[in-house]
């Protein structure tokens, strides 16, 4: 990981999100936050990333949408979906676009070793 490595956390509930990024900077990363897919779009048309973590479930843009419109916007862009709601919307972030997935709550440990690997590969 370069000190210059950003990740942009996308979660509507913002002790999670803040949780979240509080972690990642532990871990070395630049971190961008946002509440919804929305606010996600525009947080990186300003500043690009190395990786999305994304909740599924959120107001104005759920992940799914989110996903596909990186996935179309963004083609480099590496996606790791988290849900506390529904495995099979998991499953669906995989077939359209997310590299891995994550059921909430989250293991924070195998999170990290999971950005680590995809923004190694």
């Amino acid at each position: 990981m370069s000190p210059s490595t950003t990740i942009l956390v996308i979660e509507d509930q913002a002790s999670v999100r803040k949780l979240i990024a509080q972690v990642l900077e532990e871990a070395g990363y630049q971190v961008y936050q946002a509440a919804d897919g929305r606010q996600g779009l525009a947080q990186l048309h300003a500043h690009p990333v190395d990786l999305v973590l994304t909740d599924l479930e959120m107001p104005e843009m759920n992940g799914l949408d989110l996903i596909l419109e990186l996935t179309r916007t963004f083609l480099d862009v590496k996606v790791i979906a988290m849900s506390g709601h529904s495995v099979e919307k998991l499953q669906t972030a995989r077939l359209l676009g997310a590299r891995q997935t994550f059921v909430k709550p989250l293991n924070l440990l195998e999170l990290l070793r999971a950005i680590e690997y995809e923004l190694q590969h």
